[in-house]
């Protein structure tokens, strides 16, 4: 299958992914996706994990499909010197490295930083890790589920007389993988100005430290830590799900108090707009029972088409509580093309997320979905190295690449 020719700001650059599940991978599709020649190098045999990761059609890994679209990919064996020593070639040429390894496996391997960059000053090395390349806590094994535990989410989620919730998909790793790329857009500006590439340090906690909120700061200042409050929020009310009578889910908010306003008078309730307390987001939350009784009542008594199109009219906020296959057919999705179809070599045409962000000079797009092991192996060892096809027989032979 013929591939489009890469577009988006980033064209031109080389980005080898040495990483595995999940935060690198993506910083590494987020980057592709605006026009990166990104290189996914596995282990020759294994792969990466994400392969083996949810649901298959036909024997095909859909989740590897997205997650590593626009990318080639290479099999090639870092513990060996060899594929060390090829790796080091590989770097020569290329914008930006990205691996998730445990600190120290770089530099066991003979592919350190400051051997990277003795050969290729500009490299920039984006470094995944749960915990950071110091500290404590710096050789210990980590997984998103750890550090959303970790990091506030877990407490704040879920029934105030329930347990601590974790996600059901990958959220932290999913936050850093944005942050990655970001942090890496951030290095290759710096290094327009001075020349100089850099090692990023970014650890899965920070980020959805980030995206929990002011916990830590409440913590500091007032010495409380915020408890978990279900689907209602401390800030405002009513702010909450709620069943419609065909038996779908809406959820509504009211951070913005002419919303609320609406909210209360479109469900019938507009005596609660002149109390005191109905003029401040957390006085509302206070009187969260009142409020929810009045909004569920209503909706409960409509079926979900009538209570969009009420609140619509009104304009207040709602939306519907979707599963991923009501996305596919919602008409603002649609008008932005947030999901897209990708022709795929296996499966024919499949349906994804389409890039996060839409540039009106440099758009990015979706080239190939992901690949098979070492599917590029050849030909990127051949066009980047000049290896010849002896060569190539020789390192297969041994291992090295696959």
């Amino acid at each position: 299958m013929s591939e489009p020719a890469p577009s988006g700001p980033l064209t031109g650059l080389r980005v080898l992914d040495l990483s595995t599940i999940l935060a690198g991978p993506l910083a590494a599709q987020i980057l592709g996706d605006f026009g990166a020649d990104v290189i996914k190098v596995e282990h020759p045999t294994r792969g990466d994990g994400m392969r083996g990761h949810g649901l298959e059609k036909d024997g095909q890994p859909l989740w590897w499909k997205m997650i590593s679209r626009n990318k080639r990919t290479i099999g090639l064996y870092l513990g060996d010197p060899e594929g060390a020593r090829i790796l080091r070639e590989l770097a020569k040429s290329a914008d930006v490295v990205v691996e998730n390894f445990r600190p120290g496996t770089l530099e066991r391997w003979g592919l350190g930083y400051d051997l990277l960059s003795e050969d290729n000053p500009g490299l920039i090395l984006l470094r995944v890790t749960g915990f950071g390349q110091t500290g404590p806590y710096a050789a210990r094994p980590a997984f998103g589920t750890l550090v959303e535990a970790m990091s506030g989410f877990a407490h704040l989620t879920g029934q105030p007389d329930g347990p601590p919730t974790l996600p059901a998909f990958g959220l932290a790793d999913s936050i850093a993988g944005v942050a990655g790329a970001a942090a890496v857009s951030m290095a290759l500006f710096q290094r327009e100005k001075d020349g100089r590439g850099q090692e990023i340090d970014l650890d899965l906690l920070s980020p959805i430290m980030t995206a929990v909120g002011p916990g830590v700061i409440y913590a500091d200042q007032l010495g409380i830590d915020q408890e978990r409050t279900g689907n209602r929020s401390q800030n405002n009310a009513p702010r909450n799900t709620y069943q419609t009578r065909d038996g779908h889910w809406v959820a509504i908010s009211t951070s913005a108090n002419p919303i609320a306003e609406r909210v209360l008078r479109l469900v019938g309730h507009p005596e609660v707009i002149t109390e005191p307390w109905f003029a401040h987001g957390r006085s509302r939350a206070e009187h969260a029972d009142l409020l929810d009784g009045y909004v569920g009542e209503w909706i409960a008594a409509r079926d979900r088409t009538d209570v969009m199109e009420a609140f619509a009219a009104a304009g207040a906020a709602v939306a519907p509580v979707y599963k991923p296959s009501e996305l596919l057919e919602d008409p603002q999705v649609k008008a932005l093309e947030l999901i897209t179809t990708v022709p795929d070599e296996d499966l024919g045409p499949v349906q994804m997320q389409n890039v996060m962000w839409r540039m009106g000079r440099t758009p990015g797009s979706i080239r190939s979905t992901g690949r098979g092991l070492g599917a590029d192996t050849s030909s990127i060892l051949n066009e980047v190295l000049d290896l010849s096809a002896e060569d190539l027989r020789r390192l297969r032979s041994q291992g090295v690449i696959g």
